[in-house]
């Protein structure tokens, strides 16, 4: 499939410099990572939640976390669950499933940026596919995640 046409819009438009690396297919992210020789904690993975009310947010957190979900909750002020796979291939149509990127400003979702990924120099995700993913220096992921709540949303897997 290649890169999602939202995510690569979203770069040309922010006119963001990035590298796309090919890899044999993977169904995870922390397996792109291994394929890729790219540390867990460099990679980006996007999770989807849920709250009540039918309002989804992209949590972005490294490929060797999960999502906490009552850290996610206190946050927001609202329980969240994570959001179903229909939920999912509905948001990110242009995007094969289970492979989210974490632009959720290009899909005009809310985005919890994890703290860990803030302080990397390089950071790696998925393009919308299984076999690509995209690398960028740090100050250029941290643009991407403008307007992004930063904190400690994730716990060791």
């Amino acid at each position: 499939m290649g890169m999602a046409i939202t995510v690569q819009d979203y770069l040309d438009e922010l006119e963001v410099s990035y590298d796309l690396t090919e890899h044999p297919h993977t169904a995870t992210s922390i397996g792109a990572a291994v394929r890729t020789h790219v540390a867990p904690g460099q990679l980006a993975k996007g999770v989807v939640i849920k709250d009540a009310d039918g309002v989804l947010t992209l949590s972005v957190v490294p490929s060797d976390r999960s999502v906490d979900l009552d850290r996610l909750g206190f946050a927001l002020e609202r329980t969240q669950r994570l959001a179903s796979e229909g939920d999912i291939i509905e948001k990110f149509d242009d995007c094969d499933p289970g492979a989210v990127p974490p632009l959720g400003n290009a899909y005009a979702m809310r985005v919890l940026l994890d703290n860990r990924l803030t302080k990397e120099d390089d950071v790696y995700f998925e393009s919308g596919d299984h076999e690509h993913l995209v690398h960028v220096d740090g100050k250029e992921f941290r643009r991407l995640m403008g307007g992004a709540m930063n904190g400690t949303f994730c716990r060791t897997v």
